[in-house]
């Protein structure tokens, strides 16, 4: 049982809650050990929230998990992880995270309460509203970088919003993709609208998104704002390493027909992990030192 809560709870997912970090880093305070301290529980604390969601996701798509190749596997659809002592432990990570994240900071509190509504919205409406769907996922991202910056009381930054924003639409298309062309006839079983969507459309959409994550991120690290604050002109140096990630990952989508997990993508692909370190450390180097 031990075994089926962990693998229910989807630690690899956990690296989307990184995210939180970032105000911290543009914000000059990453070697501030009591801001650092306070974002590493907030990360903690999103952990469980997101796991519990997870978790009580699972349950809620548990007809539509068994008519999927791969969801089928999970603990909660194959019956490995009874139903009833999931919704218990799926109950219990939300209540504890929330009280905790209130402990922890008012407006961190509330951030994540948005978040919670945010996932029950999704799992009952929107996941089966075209366009709709993809847009709730990026502002599942959003938030989680507003907490980030809300729990050490930093400016949070409309460039942040935006990168972050358009950076989870890239990725929630590509995964719509990899979904339609994996179940094919079987999409609409699984949710209803992948029957809204195409390879073709997807393909247009990604284009787009594609083509203004980059000119966003370009923008922001020419703009004279950014400039002024971070106190560098060098940020532009790290548009490489941004051009790299999104063409090698649309490489792993249309090449190698990958994207279905964004996340086990960047948690297992060599050249990304690179390029995500370099960008990491160059960004490290140029804004401290």
């Amino acid at each position: 049982m031990i075994k089926a809560l962990i693998l229910s709870m989807r630690p690899p997912q956990w690296v989307k809650n990184s995210v939180l970090f970032a105000g911290l880093i543009f914000s000059f305070n990453l070697f501030q050990i009591n801001f650092f301290l306070k974002t590493l529980i907030a990360f903690i604390l999103f952990c469980f929230l997101t796991s519990g969601l997870y978790i009580l996701n699972d349950i809620i798509d548990l007809k539509s998990d068994r008519a999927h190749p791969l969801k089928s596997k999970r603990p909660i659809a194959s019956g490995e992880f009874k139903s009833s002592i999931a919704i218990f432990f799926s109950i219990l990570f939300i209540i504890l995270s929330l009280i905790l994240s209130f402990y922890l900071n008012q407006i961190f509190g509330l951030v994540s309460i948005a978040y919670l509504i945010l996932n029950l919205l999704y799992s009952k409406y929107l996941k089966n509203m075209v366009i709709l769907d993809v847009m709730a996922i990026s502002l599942g991202f959003v938030l989680r970088a507003v907490a980030g910056a809300v729990v050490i009381n930093v400016e949070i930054s409309s460039w942040l919003i935006v990168c972050t924003t358009l950076l989870a639409l890239f990725l929630g298309f590509g995964k719509r993709r990899h979904e339609i062309v994996l179940l094919e006839n079987k999409a609409e079983e699984h949710r209803k609208s992948l029957a809204e969507y195409s390879p073709y459309f997807l393909d247009q959409l990604i284009s787009v998104v594609t083509a203004s994550t980059v000119v966003a991120y370009a923008f922001y690290t020419l703009s004279p704002e950014v400039e002024a604050k971070l106190g560098t002109t060098h940020m532009a140096l790290t548009i490489p390493f941004v051009l790299y990630g999104v063409f090698r990952y649309l490489y792993l989508i249309h090449q190698k027909e990958k994207g279905g997990s964004p996340t086990w993508v960047l948690l297992t692909d060599k050249p990304l992990i690179i390029d995500i370190l370099l960008w990491f450390f160059s960004v490290i180097l140029i804004v401290y030192l």
